[in-house]
């Protein structure tokens, strides 16, 4: 199944993952150590955010060390735009209409 930045996004403890790996490359227990989830849990958010290119996973002798590529993120930054640009062109037309009717 080949997944996307929106899909990894969607769940909230794959964005609290990317959030930790933005601070700091560590390895797959030390990441599983700050959520209330199982392992295997934390794993499988892991696979699933490699697959879609937000991390990347280093073998360094036996431990695997997982990076946040958060250039990955830009696809979803300009999907955002246009809808920002959407609202604050929607919001500056309602403040006209308000200053308008005073």
């Amino acid at each position: 199944m080949r997944r996307d930045v929106f899909q990894a996004i969607a769940d909230p403890n794959r964005r609290a993952i990317i959030n930790l790996l933005s601070k700091q490359e560590l390895n797959l227990n030390a990441v599983a150590d700050n959520f209330e989830i199982s392992r295997p849990a934390v794993s499988k958010h892991i696979k699933i955010l490699t697959e879609c290119g937000l991390v990347s996973i280093k073998q360094e002798g036996r431990e695997r060390y997982c990076r946040a590529e958060l250039s990955k993120l830009k696809e979803v930054a300009e999907w955002t735009n246009r809808y920002r640009e959407f609202w604050n062109d929607k919001l500056d037309a309602l403040g006209a209409f308000l200053e308008d009717e005073k």
